[in-house]
């Protein structure tokens, strides 16, 4: 059972996310996040010191939101080629679609990189392990080739990384769909067995 203090944390989340994404972080003040919620600047307060801080748990939120989607796809009761196919392609798709769906959130995003980039910190650890999970897996299968597994997941992990602001900013976007199954065979090549 969810704790009232929860739902109540979670509500305020999404109602501040409702209204940086319409108005723009900098527009929005405390106060509006404490009327659009109807729990008052008190229990507003309770939760959150700053608007910075009501910030960064809508960052965290949203991406708490993208490694559910890619913890999902690693429980996946396939082989390990076609769980870190999925896994790239959900993460491309998960985080331009976490950016997208926030509106004006989005200038933010690429405005406010380093907080975003602070608040991803442990979420992109995870991932890290996710993907290392796959590797190991596709290792012990022979599927992939040994390597070092620890390297190749964050090597994976930043070229990824990199690829998001493109993509989200629509630069690769056409080209990306098109092509997502090169980008997939231009991973697997560095660790795909040859027999």
């Amino acid at each position: 059972m969810v704790s009232k203090n929860t739902k109540t944390r979670k509500q305020l989340i999404e109602v501040a996310r409702d209204l940086f994404a319409r108005d723009g972080k900098k527009n929005v003040t405390m106060n509006d996040i404490a009327e659009a919620s109807r729990k008052g600047r008190r229990t507003l307060y309770t939760y959150f010191k700053s608007k910075e801080d009501v910030y960064r748990a809508v960052i965290d939120n949203e991406l708490s939101l993208v490694l559910e989607q890619l913890e999902q796809v690693s429980a996946r009761d396939t082989d390990p080629e076609a769980k870190l196919t999925d896994h790239i392609i959900t993460h491309l798709d998960a985080v331009k679609n976490a950016v997208g769906r926030n509106g004006s959130l989005k200038a933010d995003f690429f405005h406010d990189i380093y907080e975003v980039e602070r608040t991803r910190r442990k979420i992109d650890m995870r991932e890290i392990g996710l993907i290392r999970d796959i590797l190991n897996e596709g290792v012990t299968k022979r599927v992939f080739k040994r390597v070092n597994i620890e390297l190749t997941a964050m090597i994976i992990f930043y070229a990824l990384k990199g690829l998001e602001v493109p993509y989200i900013r629509q630069g690769i976007s056409t080209e990306f769909e098109n092509n997502k199954s090169s980008i997939v065979e231009f991973v697997f090549s560095g660790i795909r067995k040859t027999h």
